[in-house]
């Protein structure tokens, strides 16, 4: 391995482009390209990047020789699958794209899949459609799939299952010396121990082969209510919650639309509250949980039913194009009458609360219980609170930012200080892990990327 010194302030000289390119297959960006502005940009507007070259890897081996070539140039590498996982810090640094790493093959006898890190979390739903099988789907069908679970996976189903990490079998790895293997329960049992719910520090995936789980009957959908009702719904939804089995998750919603012409009526411009559910199981099971919540008058729109699982991602319907977003999230250790009072005065139908979505998840079942050989720990909290505002440009932030720290500020009192790992913002990862587990993971990190080539937007620190 080179002694050559990380040089995070380097410019890429002709010399050194010419190397990295006479080694890929792929397409390599650089500054002053055509559409450099474009190429650069995450998914995340607010996030401004400037890293030094951006590869479009055509291929596993793209990555390998460009981790190589970063490690003898003392440049670090920086990986965004779909455009996910911005970074504030990429100047310096080589962006690699593997979204052309998009095969999938499923074995539907044994229950697993064989994605690569391209693969987006609708184009796995959809390769399940007709299986009866799932993988620990989240909210939306953009990001990879691979992203998604490392960083932990929370999931539409992980009360039944689990974290979506848990059900990594074993991965396909680059790393920080550009050494391309397989590792498994056999081959390196540590780092598997680590992927699996440690995010993207330790090394860049570019295959994951995941435990499916069965999925014969989906139903679920959204019920709708004038803002009105927040109170009464958020209330019922709570005490659904605390009932409801396994098979069944509910997320809570304040919604805040925008007075834009391609928002639908009777949505465009109103406020409403809603909750969106998922059961794996029958209809009448799950009419019998949401009797509760159907008691409560003034229901806009009630569309649960049949759901295929291709559909799942889209449940939420979150945005799938490029953005400016801002949010802010933390664990609840309840959710009392003063919690829902608290919110409601800051959120509620007669406040001017300028945030697009409040959301509350429904977390417990097997996400209260320890992962089977991962870093993670339980999440004891039985709700995960998020609020998220779109802008239509970042000199609104510093007001969203206000808005949301008042959301943050009103249920003080149940937070627990802590957020999931899917939500955590930049520079807080170290949080989601206990003392003996993060040095652990450093080790790990101390072993596959010895001189620190690999940066991720969620540093083991």
């Amino acid at each position: 391995m080179s002694t050559t010194s990380i040089n995070a302030g380097a410019e890429l000289s002709s010399e050194m482009i010419a190397t990295l390119r006479s080694r890929i297959n792929g397409h390599l960006s650089i500054p002053g390209d055509a559409g450099w502005d474009l190429v650069r940009a995450p998914w995340l507007l607010m996030v401004e990047q400037q890293p030094l070259a951006v590869l479009d890897a055509a291929d596993a081996d793209d990555v390998a020789a460009a981790v190589a070539w970063a490690d003898e140039a003392g440049v670090q590498v920086l990986v965004q699958p779909t455009g996910h996982g911005a970074h504030d810090a990429a100047e310096g640094a080589l962006i690699v794209r593997t979204g052309r790493l998009d095969d999938i093959s499923v074995d539907v006898e044994a229950a697993t899949v064989r994605i690569g890190a391209g693969v987006s979390a609708g184009a796995l739903a959809a390769a399940l459609a007709g299986t009866g099988l799932t993988f620990l789907v989240g909210s939306n069908p953009h990001p990879s799939a691979t992203g998604l679970t490392l960083g932990g996976g929370l999931s539409w189903f992980g009360r039944a299952f689990g974290l979506g990490c848990d059900s990594i079998l074993a991965a396909d790895v680059v790393d920080g010396t550009g050494w391309l293997r397989r590792v498994d329960g056999n081959t390196d049992p540590e780092l598997l121990w680590a992927l699996r719910g440690g995010g993207g520090d330790l090394a860049i995936v570019v295959a994951l082969e995941l435990a499916l789980h069965p999925a014969p009957t989906i139903h679920g959908g959204q019920l709708l209510w004038p803002a009105e009702a927040m109170a009464d719904v958020l209330r019922a939804f709570r005490d659904i919650s605390a009932a409801a089995p396994d098979t069944f998750t509910a997320w809570w919603h304040a919604l805040n639309f925008p007075p834009l012409p391609e928002i639908p009526e009777p949505l465009r411009g109103g406020r409403f509250t809603a909750v969106v559910v998922t059961h794996l199981g029958g209809a009448a099971e799950l009419d019998e949980l949401l009797a509760p919540l159907r008691a409560v008058p003034g229901t806009v729109m009630d569309a649960v039913g049949p759901v295929p699982v291709e559909r799942v991602p889209e449940l939420a319907g979150e945005p799938t194009e490029p953005g400016y977003f801002v949010m802010r999230s933390t664990l609840l250790n309840h959710l009392d009458d003063a919690t829902v009072d608290s919110l409601i005065s800051v959120i509620g139908p007669e406040t001017q609360c300028p945030l697009g979505v409040v959301q509350i998840r429904q977390l417990g079942g097997a996400l209260a219980r320890a992962g089977a050989g991962g870093c993670h720990g339980p999440i004891a909290e039985p709700f995960v609170i998020n609020g998220v505002a779109q802008l239509p440009g970042p000199e609104l932030a510093p007001m969203m930012h206000g808005a949301l720290a008042e959301m943050i500020g009103s249920v003080a009192g149940a937070s627990a200080g802590r957020t999931v790992m899917n939500f955590i913002e930049h520079g807080q990862a170290a949080q989601w892990w206990d003392q003996a587990s993060l040095e652990r993971l450093r080790a790990v990190k101390a072993t596959t990327d010895p001189r620190g080539i690999l940066r991720s937007n969620r540093a083991l620190g």
